[in-house]
């Protein structure tokens, strides 16, 4: 549940009533099973911030047979991350240190 605190909190402080119309959070599934989450940076700390590619396990060998893989990357003002059925959380959890460390 920390992990869902962190984007909660890092969500509302940047909700302006504008940054929120331009992409804010989507958490949404995927049919290999998965999920995928991507977070618009534009206009926030971390839009700058670098973020070098993470990932687990062999992306290319993620159907059926390895639900543990997951991937999470920076593309232009993006945070996105992707991974199997049961790693939504990891996904966050990724996202939610990178975030903390841009306050530090």
């Amino acid at each position: 549940m920390e992990q869902i605190n962190c984007l909660e909190e890092w969500y509302s402080a940047h909700c302006d009533g504008d940054w929120e119309h331009g992409g804010g959070i989507k958490i949404e599934s995927l049919d290999n099973p998965g999920w995928s989450v991507t977070i618009n940076l534009a206009g926030t700390e971390l839009e700058k911030m670098p973020f070098s590619e993470m990932s687990q396990n062999d992306v290319s060998q993620r159907y059926e047979d390895n639900q543990d893989w997951w991937v999470c990357r920076k593309v232009g003002v993006e945070f996105q991350g992707k991974g199997g059925p049961k790693q939504l959380s990891v996904i966050l959890h990724i996202f939610a240190e990178w975030s903390r460390s841009a306050g530090k």
